[in-house]
């Protein structure tokens, strides 16, 4: 029998954002592939499950210092990484001030910041630590996690409805402009360390079901041709695919996982 292209076993992927709602679904699906998971975030969780192939460390990806120290101690409990999952990100959530989510002209200049220090020089930051260190070692593979407001811009009509409440609500620019950036990243890297084995993609997502406002699902899987967000678990198979052999000749391009909203 030949290989599985799909499998990670002994490999160690670091996935940054990894407490999140999406940041936990990798980690279980790399490790059903079998890779070790190294998840860093800005907190530990109270109670870590007892598994030995995941590895919870405390790092900021807007502090190179603290990079750098998580990527160490990685380094000296198992190996330097395999792959890299840059899916920490900031968004101003639907209960922010009034100001962050109101009119584009009046967005506050610190919301902006926040966000691009995150989801740009966050990225930015552990593609130099983490990618640098396995540009050394001569192989990897980074996925960068955009989203659709990073190739299209946000359907303000979605939000329709909290206007008609009499609220004023616009998705607010700073995401968008943050996600993009990342597809111009990828493609840099994806040139600049092809010699040194390394490959990078971008991962596009589309939104995910987390109970939201009813009226908002409704106006928002109206405008997905597959009629409904997806479910946690549907891009993990993506991100099997991007670590693994099965992508070996992929780099450089970004992967489209959206239920159609792209195609319209």
């Amino acid at each position: 029998m030949g290989r599985d292209l799909f499998d990670l076993t002994g490999r160690v992927i670091v996935i940054t954002g990894g407490l999140g709602q999406l940041g936990r679904q990798y980690t279980q699906a790399l490790r059903q592939a079998g890779a070790r998971v190294a998840v860093w975030d800005l907190s530990l969780p109270p109670r870590p499950q007892d598994d030995e192939g995941v590895f919870y460390q405390q790092a900021d990806v807007t502090d190179r210092a603290s990079l750098t120290a998580a990527l160490e101690e990685l380094t000296r409990r198992w190996d330097t990484p395999h792959g890299l999952i840059n899916n920490a990100a900031l968004d101003s959530p639907p209960n922010a001030p009034a100001q962050e989510n109101g009119p584009f002209e009046t967005y506050p200049e610190d919301s902006w910041d926040r966000v691009m220090a995150v989801n740009a020089k966050g990225v930015f930051l552990t593609c130099q630590v983490v990618g640098g260190a396995m540009a050394r070692a001569g192989r990897g593979s980074i996925v960068n996690v955009c989203s659709i407001y990073g190739l299209v811009s946000p359907d303000q009509g979605i939000y329709e409805y909290r206007r008609r409440r009499g609220e004023t609500f616009y998705k607010p620019v700073a995401y968008s402009a943050s996600k993009s950036a990342l597809l111009n990243l990828t493609r840099y890297l994806a040139t600049y360390w092809a010699g040194a084995g390394v490959r990078v993609n971008t991962l596009t997502l589309g939104g995910v079901f987390n109970h939201q406002d009813p009226e908002f699902l409704e106006a928002y899987c109206a405008r997905v041709p597959l009629g409904r967000m997806a479910r946690e678990d549907e891009y993990n198979g993506a991100v099997i695919f991007l670590l693994s052999d099965a992508s070996s000749y992929m780099t450089g391009s970004n992967l489209v996982i959206d239920g159609g909203w792209t195609a319209w």
